[in-house]
């Protein structure tokens, strides 16, 4: 069994944001070689996400509306978390939204079903953050 590990460095100029990442992921599966295995995507930061879904921009508005009223951003003093950033509802929506995903590879390509698609989201942004790729398998 192989293994391939490879960082990417996110770094979104607004507070919050969804970055459709297939195509690295893509690519990081061509370099690695492996034709049968699993890829992990994870954020290396906890007010960040990963996760599957279709990339289709009237949805990414309505996770933004969703993720906004269960965790509002204001008023910061809602929060015990908030003190130095104000960054407690990123957290929140980092958790609701998820940490990584695991998707199959299959005669060397990721094995998705229709429209799925894998996306950073940031939820506390304009700072560099970092995701990992681990690919796993022969």
């Amino acid at each position: 069994m192989k293994s391939f590990r490879r960082e990417l460095v996110m770094h979104l100029p607004q507070r919050r944001g969804f970055v459709n990442i297939t195509g690295q992921v893509e690519d990081a599966l061509a370099e690695s070689g492996i034709r049968e295995g699993l890829v992990l995507v994870n954020a290396m930061h906890i007010t960040a996400s990963v996760f599957i879904n279709d990339d289709e921009s009237g949805l990414h508005r309505d996770f933004e509306r969703f993720l906004e009223r269960l965790a509002p951003e204001k008023p910061y003093d809602q929060y015990d978390h908030n003190g130095y950033e104000d960054n407690a509802d990123a957290h929140l929506k980092r958790q609701i939204m998820g940490r990584e995903v695991v998707v199959a590879v299959t005669d060397g390509a990721l094995d998705f079903g229709p429209w799925e698609q894998i996306f950073y989201g940031e939820f506390d942004g304009m700072r560099k953050k970092r995701l990992l790729i681990k690919i796993i398998g022969e």
